[in-house]
């Protein structure tokens, strides 16, 4: 069945809304789905080059088509919600009939931020405060006290039997983007760094779960990195190759950068990029595509006109050989229009095989991508790169699955 997930590979602020726009316009998707609660934002940039963050809506909502889910397993501050509508109002149509909420999902109330707050979980974990953990607990502790979406009025008018909406979907064979929320690196079940965690768990199985669909539904996993894995300030936990954003800045040139998270408003903790989360991500998530992000953090010209530095080529074939994983898609800066792909025919276009060191630099790459997966091309007879550019055939994992 034709459903897309995208999940995070860190620890949140991959990218993920970003990545999930662009797969609901390239792939046409039909229909839409944010999991999770209001801790998380996600930005995405308009055709006008205006940023827009949301904590509820899919990023997908500034298209004029898709129908937008909240599904069962979703936690929802109302306010952040309408307003959220609202705004998107301002520049394309939000008929209610365009959005469907289940009626089974949980509303986040001013209780939830107090009991939060009560525990400390800012100071203590790096909570964002927002009520989330507080709701999931109160809603598994079954005691009755959970609001459900269709016990509040103010969300009316939105109220729909999401997973029957998708299913008649699926039947038309149309696709489905399910748009995951923070980052493997955070699940509850999952994260090594344990109580560092969110209250959920992060994983492509777990928003197909809230999402209200079936394992057998999904045919793409879209794991998303960036080049320099971040976590909220404060005491969020441990943060593998630690750095500073001035030591980024110097890195590229001087050119300032700098990231503040889209819920609190603080300045994120970065670090140098670190394999071992993104290799527990490939395992327990087994993605079908990776893009890796924020690749512009490393050299500020990098994407423009195509193009590529070997400082950006070297570090991609550095990062594929850890994570033991090509990468497919590769984004240069906050919009969904700076996603390129990265596929062998490309090479040549981005200028990388103009001379024989080139394409020596590049039969080299092949040559341990073949080793890594020898089972799958033992009987294909020794390599010959000039054969490999006539045939994408032979191009399994690298050929993109969608335009």
């Amino acid at each position: 069945m034709p459903v897309s997930v995208v999940v995070g590979g860190q620890f949140g602020s991959e990218g993920k809304g970003k990545v999930a726009h662009w797969l609901t316009k390239t792939q046409k998707a039909s229909v839409v789905v944010r999991v999770g609660g209001s801790n998380s934002g996600h930005t995405v940039v308009d055709e006008k080059n205006k940023p827009h963050v949301f904590r509820h809506l899919p990023t997908a909502c500034l298209l004029p088509d898709p129908t937008l889910i909240i599904g069962p397993g979703s936690y929802i501050n109302v306010p952040v919600l309408l307003e959220e509508i609202e705004r998107v109002r301002e520049d394309v149509p939000l008929e209610a009939s365009r959005l469907r909420i289940s009626p089974r999902a949980v509303v986040i109330s001013e209780a939830h931020k107090q009991t939060e707050h009560d525990w400390d979980l800012q100071s203590r974990i790096g909570s964002t405060g927002s009520g989330t953990g507080a709701a999931v607990i109160e809603r598994a502790s079954r005691s009755g006290r959970s609001i459900l979406a269709a016990d509040d009025r103010r969300l009316t008018a939105f109220l729909g039997d999401t997973t029957a909406l998708m299913r008649e979907a699926l039947k038309k064979d149309a696709r489905i983007v399910i748009e995951g929320t923070q980052g493997f690196g955070l699940s509850v079940l999952h994260a090594p760094d344990y109580p560092y965690t969110t209250s959920r768990d992060t994983s492509a199985a777990a928003f197909v779960s809230e999402a209200g669909l079936s394992p057998l539904d999904v045919d793409q996993i879209v794991l998303v990195i960036r080049a320099f894995p971040i976590r909220v300030a404060g005491s969020s936990g441990p943060l593998p190759n630690e750095t500073t954003w001035d030591e980024i800045t110097k890195g590229r040139g001087g050119q300032c950068v700098r990231e503040y998270t889209t819920v609190t408003g603080k300045v994120r903790r970065v670090a140098k990029f670190d394999p071992d989360i993104v290799r527990s991500a490939i395992e327990v998530n087994a993605p079908t595509e990776i893009v890796l992000n924020h690749l512009d953090y490393l050299d500020p010209a990098s994407g423009k006109n195509g193009r590529h530095s070997f400082t950006v080529e070297r570090f991609l074939r550095k990062v594929e050989e850890q994570i033991g994983m090509p990468v497919h898609f590769l984004g240069y800066g906050p919009g969904h229009s700076d996603i390129a792909s990265r596929n062998i025919p490309q090479i040549f276009q981005l200028g990388m095989v103009d001379n024989c060191k080139s394409v020596g630099l590049f039969s080299d790459y092949w040559a341990g991508y073949r080793y890594r997966h020898q089972d799958r091309y033992r009987n294909r007879g020794p390599l010959d790169v000039t054969r490999i550019f006539r045939s994408r055939a032979e191009l399994p994992r690298l050929r993109p699955r969608f335009p």
